[in-house]
């Protein structure tokens, strides 16, 4: 994130009184909103002419984290420099645009757990040969960096002495789990941006911000709670 998207995420927060964990990270939520006895989780983003950029390397983990989301869109004078006013999407407001990109890069999605699967007792053979156990060394081999200390430790299946080790079925998981992240790296769409024309159908919040997403969210939540009741 760049210095102006930090110092604009920090405007909007605050414009709309919203919270943020003070250990948060780069890919957590980027705030949250505490009404009625509910946290609902906000991803909050800023416009330029050209729309809205997103990700780089928008996937799976995405779609996940963007399903049951809340958004606002900053619109900023020329500059950058100051808020002129906002636009805020419920979930429902945002499924369209995330269904469609989740169906564009589905078939790749597909590929990676086809490729996965293929994945057997003969690959490992292959690469290490077949023996009784295999060290950390191999298993680093094919997972890289990808994995933490901790990871590989709670991986191993065996004790070899001192030692941990991995089983031969434990190393077909393994490079199962690498086959499945490295091919899925190409089924992602890099950065698409969420159109000004998409964004400026949505509800449009120039006074009083942090009270009218409060009223914005609250009808939103009172709606999907009624839906939810009549369909029990």
């Amino acid at each position: 994130m760049s210095v102006q998207d930090d110092q604009r995420e920090n405007q909007m927060v605050d414009r709309f009184n919203l919270e943020v964990p003070e250990d948060r990270k780069r890919s957590d939520i980027d705030a949250y909103l505490t009404i009625d006895g509910q946290t609902v989780a906000f991803e909050l983003k800023s416009a330029t002419s050209k729309g809205v950029s997103t990700v780089r390397d928008l996937g799976p983990n995405h779609f996940a984290k963007w399903k049951n989301i809340h958004w606002i869109f900053g619109v900023y004078n020329r500059t950058g420099t100051r808020l002129l006013h906002s636009y805020y999407a419920s979930p429902d407001d945002m499924a369209p645009w995330i269904s469609s990109k989740e169906r564009y890069i589905q078939p790749d999605v597909e590929l990676a757990e086809h490729a996965m699967r293929g994945v057997s007792v003969d690959s490992v053979i292959n690469l290490f040969g077949e023996k009784d156990f295999y060290t950390r060394e191999e298993a680093r081999l094919i997972m890289k960096n990808q994995w933490s200390v901790a990871q590989y430790r709670e991986a191993a299946d065996l004790a070899v002495g001192k030692e941990l080790g991995y089983s031969l079925d434990r190393m077909v998981e393994i490079m199962r789990s690498r086959a499945y992240y490295v091919m899925s790296r190409g089924a992602t769409l890099n950065n698409p941006h969420i159109p000004l024309s998409y964004i400026e159908k949505l509800p449009k919040i120039t006074t009083e911000p942090a009270i009218t997403l409060r009223n914005l969210v609250r009808a939103y939540l009172e709606s999907t709670s009624s839906t939810d009741e009549a369909t029990a």
